[in-house]
């Protein structure tokens, strides 16, 4: 066998550059007991976690490669749910940054989530017009609820009102579903446009829901009970509803925004005091939501306004509550930008804070003082703005030592460090920003705008020095010669100009240091306009592509015409020469890149490159390996001399825009419509292509599942299950399978002999331990699924097993019970119609009623045991064990120590 080509596997290091997704929502989270200080955020794929006192980043939760959509905290602020745009609810731990579990809820993007007043279960809703409940205790999926036509926007649990969950949607519809029947009990039919957010006001008092207008609809919720239901009229309200409906929803009013356009956002506070929202307009409008006493305070006193007699005094008690008694408007918050999301934050002593994103890119929270009665003026605490572009960034470059990155975008060129992705210089350019390009010495940088000029930048100042107008339109392209003494610039205006470096003195005299300029040398005129420019090594030829798809290579010394390259079919937008000026690579609007030998310009190979208009290609440094990027956002390492690709690297969500290799060929850093900066490097870990391009190969296949999307059992048309098929419930059939299997043939050979290799592998001695652990090893959303994906007969052979298992295993109770009664609710009529089976399911039966009996009897033994334990322990040691006397013993000191603390400043201002 001959000997194969080894490369070295570039891996990803980290994605840098944003602060804050666009796409998702934002959220306090409380870390180390520290409340109003931490919120979370999405950033592309990855929930990050910054601290706003210092603008740091403290945490950060990663899945695979699908972008984050929304986001939530648990109200014990122990959980964060995050919904990715694969329809998949992951649950992390905020403790241990560790997956807890995850639901495969959705078939596209989940678009809402909310937990319930204790934590235990959690409502997700998706563009697929469905809403999932999920329990977070048994880790799967609870019910799937149908019946809206139109994405869903909003939804969220009923405090008051036990599992009862209200959604709101596109289809302009509100509708109040119970989880036990799996039903919608109510709907609201009111609005004639989309409904944006919906939100549950003061315990469930009142529903909130925010439309394309400009106007809020307010509904009373009041509970129906025995005294009140004979009260009702039946030409007001149907009969059917007090049975059905545990609650009355009546419309009580409408509030008008002061701002813009369509609701956009509707945000509360734990308490449902506070009610925020905001339009397309830069601002935040605030309402509070008023205690029954202090509405009717107000009510009282707006009655002796309208007359001050004793009979409309007595009128008053008997008058209802009006809307403007309830709700009190607050001060709106400007903000710089148009908001994004927000979310509020209400504290002990009446302090509100706000924390909102922003399309540019930052995060900023304000803080409102509650305390003051009029006039409160919001004060802007922090904001993170200068760890990240405002806009996309367009273009990047690698300094001469590989240790800093600059990058460049519409406002504002920024210096990072290499090794620790922070921001060392932001430079406000006052353009948009095209290409950027490292002086030898890693003292300047230049860069090109779109309206042709091109800056120079000093460094360690972080100003531009020296602004000069060089190309009448954009300039695409800026290269230093090889001589390392100049440069060459490319633009729009169909001219390549050579500069070359000069060191003038300051404006401060002769004796005054000297800066850094550039000197015009030479002007090459051409018919198109110059979209990349490329110098040989060897300093001998320029190579300039051009609009016509043509790409023009001219001697250096002379700039007389050598080569024309000609094949592509759109534009050449990027290309590079290798390090021994033998190759030219070229990457054009129509997804090739084209090898070219630079002797003859004969074209060696064109390689149908990517799915989209190539943007970026370069060599790596003293190789014929180089890396491309394009618009579909992946980035790809080939080998010239083979003509082969040898890795795509995980891309950006979106469009890649420009890349750089470092010049040691170490690193590799790419920008793109993610608005993230992703950096690589090289590994010592050796590539063999036949072993990437199996592992390609079986990712592709495990993108398509082997099944079909739709979970269909025969006689069951309706059957809706709160989780969808994924490669991890395949898989879960598979092990059952291949399991029962194994365990046939091994008790047909009289169970005696070595173990069967599998068996070995899952550590079983025997076919139930086996079969347990086979059943216990997969996901609890996924083993659902993976039932509904067996076989009958192989359910008929797993049902044989059931009572052996549940009389020798009291362990996995649970489990087991959970298994049979999927398999009985799915397979209910076959199973009937199976004579044979008649004796196992009465033994399954009676040996499961019995197991759980045991289990319950345990479970409540083990309880009041532990209670009274406790009950001992408190009677000795004169001790509480409840967390809640604990906080409030240390509130009473602290609120102490604050009164002794202020006492000993009063005495010394007296003294």
């Amino acid at each position: 066998m001959g000997l194969t080509k080894q490369y070295l596997a570039y891996k990803p290091v980290s994605s840098f550059n944003i602060i804050a997704s666009a796409r998702a929502n934002i959220s306090f989270v409380t870390i180390s007991n520290a409340t109003g200080r931490y919120v979370v955020v999405a950033a592309a794929e990855k929930v990050l976690v910054w601290d706003l006192r210092i603008g740091e980043k403290v945490a950060e939760f990663c899945r695979d490669k699908q972008e984050v959509t929304f986001l939530r905290t648990s109200p014990d602020q122990k959980h964060l749910a995050v919904g990715y745009s694969d329809g998949l609810v992951e649950l992390f731990s905020v403790e241990t940054k560790q997956s807890v579990c995850s639901f495969a809820s959705h078939r596209s993007a989940v678009s809402a989530l909310n937990f319930d007043l204790l934590g235990l279960k959690l409502v997700s809703g998706g563009l697929d017009n469905d809403l999932v409940v999920s329990d977070v205790v048994e880790q799967s999926g609870r019910c799937r609820l149908t019946g809206h036509t139109a994405p869903i926007t909003q939804c969220c649990f009923m405090q008051r009102f036990q599992d009862v969950v209200v959604s709101s949607s596109k289809d302009t519809q509100i509708k109040f579903w119970n989880i036990e029947t799996q039903c919608c009990f109510k709907t609201i039919v009111d609005h004639r446009t989309e409904v944006w957010g919906i939100v549950l006001m003061r315990n469930d008092d009142f529903l909130v829901c925010g439309t394309a207008d400009t106007q809020l609809s307010v509904y009373k919720i009041t509970p129906i009970t025995d005294a009140t239901v004979p009260v009702v009229v039946a030409s007001e309200q149907p009969e059917s509803e007090s049975t059905v409906s545990p609650f009355r929803c009546t419309a009580a009013g409408s509030i008008q925004r002061a701002g813009h356009g369509r609701t956009i956002n509707l945000v509360a506070d734990a308490n449902g005091q506070v009610l925020g929202c905001h339009g397309t307009d830069r601002q935040i409008e605030l309402f509070l939501f008023c205690s029954p006493e202090e509405s009717m305070k107000k009510l009282t006193k707006r009655m002796k306004k309208l007359d001050t007699n004793k009979q409309s005094g007595e009128e008053s008690a008997n008058r209802q509550l009006a809307l403007t008694d309830e709700i009190k408007r607050l001060t709106s918050i400007p903000t710089p930008e148009k908001v994004k999301s927000f979310d509020l934050l209400l504290g002990s002593r009446n302090e509100l804070r706000i924390c909102c994103t922003f399309v540019k890119n930052f995060v900023q929270l304000f803080s409102l003082d509650l305390n003051v009665k009029k006039d409160a003026e919001p004060e802007t605490l922090y904001a993170l703005q200068k760890q990240g572009h405002p806009s996309e960034a367009r273009t990047v470059a690698f300094s001469s030592d590989s240790l800093a990155i600059a990058s460049g975008s519409a406002e504002s060129l920024k210096l990072w460090s290499r090794a620790s992705q922070t921001v060392l210089r932001t430079v406000d350019t006052g353009g948009y920003v095209v290409s950027t390009c490292f002086v030898p010495g890693d003292r300047h940088v230049l860069v090109g705008l779109k309206t042709g000029q091109l800056l120079v930048v000093d460094v360690v100042p972080g100003e531009v020095i020296e602004c000069i107008e060089a190309h009448e339109k954009e300039l695409w392209s800026i290269v230093l010669t090889p001589d390392k003494h100049g440069c060459v610039s490319g633009g729009g205006d169909t001219t390549v100009k050579f500069w070359s470096f000069e060191l003038i003195a300051a404006s401060g005299g002769q004796d005054a240091a000297k800066v850094l300029s550039l000197l015009h040398k030479n002007t090459l005129k051409l018919e198109e306009t110059v979209l990349s420019v490329r110098i040989s090594q060897n300093g001998k030829y320029i190579a300039v592509a051009l609009l016509d798809t043509t790409v023009k290579i001219f001697f250096m010394d002379s700039l007389k015409f050598y080569l024309s390259l000609y094949g592509h079919k759109l534009p050449v937008v990027t290309m590079d020469i290798s390090y021994d000026s033998t190759l030219i690579i070229t990457g054009s609007a129509d997804r090739t890149i084209k090898i070219w030998g630079m002797d003859f310009g004969d074209c060696h190979r064109s390689l149908l490159a990517h799915d989209n208009t190539v943007t970026a290609v370069q060599f790596i440094p003293n190789t014929h390996m180089f890396f491309s990027c394009a618009k579909d956002g992946k980035l790809k390492q080939w080998d010239a001399d083979s003509f082969q690709k040898i890795i795509t690297l995980p891309g950006h969500l979106g469009e890649a825009h420009a890349l750089a290799i470092s010049p040691n060929g170490k690193y590799v850093v790419s920008c793109g419509s993610d608005r993230t900066l992703r950096l690589f490097h090289r590994t010592e870990e050796p590539l063999v292509l036949q072993d990437v391009q199996e592992e390609e190969r079986e990712e592709l296949e495990n993108a398509t599942l082997a099944t079909g999307e739709e979970s269909t059992v025969p006689g069951l048309p309706g059957l809706k299950l709160p989780s969808k098929k994924t490669i991890g419930s395949e898989k879960g059939a598979e092990n059952i399978l291949e399991c029962l299997e194994v365990s046939k043939q091994y008790e047909e050979e009289g169970g005696k002999g070595p173990l069967p290799p599998l068996m070995f592998a899952y550590s079983a001695t025997n076919t139930d331990d086996f079969l347990l652990t086979v059943l216990s090893r997969i996901r609890a959303s996924d083993l659902e699924e993976s039932l509904l994906l067996l076989p009958f007969n192989a359910v008929c052979e797993l049902l044989e097993r059931v009572p052996k298992l549940t009389t020798e295993r009291k362990d996995q109770t649970e489990l087991i019970c959970k298994v049979v009664l999927f398999l009985f609710r799915v397979h209910q009529k076959p199973i009937v119609n199976n004579q044979v089976l008649l004796p196992v399911i009465q033994k399954i039966v009676q040996t499961l009623q019995a197991a759980v009996g045991e289990l319950r009897d345990m479970v409540g033994t083990n309880f009041h045991a532990a209670q009274m334990l406790q009950r001992e322990l408190e009677e000795n040691d004169g001790c509480v064990l409840f967390r809640d006397a604990t906080k409030q013993r240390i509130q009473r000191d602290r609120r102490r120590k604050r009164r002794e603390a202020s006492k000993r400043k009063l005495l010394q201002i007296v003294k």
